[in-house]
């Protein structure tokens, strides 16, 4: 799976992103290679905190988890 960042640089220089797929997924860095990393962490962090949260609202209930893979 492949995500998409928007990156644009504020007045003071720094570079401010946010994930395409994931707007909550935001970040800033000095370069845009530091402003991509930072949003690798955190769509990792947003994604480990919606599991987590998902976790406790399932838990002691009987479901069923299934994988999923987006194929584009």
């Amino acid at each position: 799976m492949k995500f998409t960042a928007i990156i644009e640089q504020d007045s003071q220089g720094w570079y401010v992103g946010q994930v395409e797929e994931l707007p909550a997924a935001i970040s800033q860095g000095k370069s845009i290679e530091e402003v991509k990393a930072n949003l690798l962490d955190a769509l990792q962090l947003l994604m480990e905190v919606n599991r987590e949260a998902t976790e406790k609202a399932y838990q002691g209930r009987q479901v069923i988890r299934e994988e999923l893979e987006l194929i584009s």
